[in-house]
């Protein structure tokens, strides 16, 4: 019996709102990637896309196992590790009285984390020596999110390559943050050699994912964002 899956997940929008899709991944016992899914959500903001994936992977989790999920989205992993007790006893009302926003996926990934032991660890996006599983989730929910076709282990698809511009290696060393952690690492600047600085303000790059104040940006041709980005194509 698995002692522990280790998974991440992952969300796309093309836009923001966008073309967009979900995407999982289950690690293997050597590190590899034993099983992967990312299906379409037409036009959808990245933030759907990403609670998105996370419902997806805890439905297909054995809740009687111990799981581990990594993400690289700080709004989804706020919400299941900071504001979804709050949200819940509000009656899913903000602290402002407000209605949760996508209240739907919210309540459902409440439903689906009672009674089953889930850690959540925040693995930064977009690192040249970044987490393995995070690169392939990433990998699958961004080719989904263009070609708006379903894909996975199951069907016999193979994993995406990186997108143009945001090469990274197979296979990574990078131990990632715990929950709620934030990493300024070093980032790889994109091909075209354009330089870069320290984001003065929190912003969102062309990849629909967003960056934070202090972080290191690079200019593109639609405006400011991840290095790894700069030669990817729009």
């Amino acid at each position: 019996m698995t002692e522990k899956i280790i998974a991440a997940c992952d969300g796309a929008s093309k836009g923001n709102p966008g073309p967009a899709a979900w995407a999982w991944v289950i690690g293997a016992g050597d590190g590899e990637i034993a099983h992967w899914e990312a299906g379409p959500l037409g036009t959808a903001t990245n933030n759907v896309a990403e609670l998105t994936a996370l419902l997806r992977l805890l439905e297909h989790m054995d809740p009687a196992v111990p799981a581990e999920v990594r993400m690289d989205s700080q709004y989804a992993m706020k919400a299941v590790t900071t504001w979804l007790p709050g949200w819940r006893r509000k009656g899913w009302k903000t602290s402002a009285g407000t209605p949760v926003a996508n209240k739907d996926l919210v309540v459902r990934i409440d439903e689906l984390l009672a009674d089953r032991r889930v850690e959540f660890v925040y693995t930064p996006a977009h690192q040249v020596d970044g987490d393995p599983l995070n690169d392939a989730a990433d990998r699958a929910a961004s080719h989904t999110a263009r070609t708006q076709e379903p894909a996975g282990s199951a069907a016999g698809s193979p994993l995406p390559p990186p997108e143009p511009g945001s090469s990274r290696p197979a296979a990574a060393k990078r131990v990632p943050k715990a929950a709620g952690a934030t990493s300024r690492g070093p980032r790889k600047a994109g091909s075209s050699g354009a330089p870069t600085l320290k984001a003065r303000f929190p912003g969102r790059c062309r990849c629909g994912k967003p960056y934070g104040k202090g972080e290191t940006i690079t200019k593109n041709s639609d405006g400011w964002g991840h290095p790894t980005c700069t030669d990817a194509a729009s």
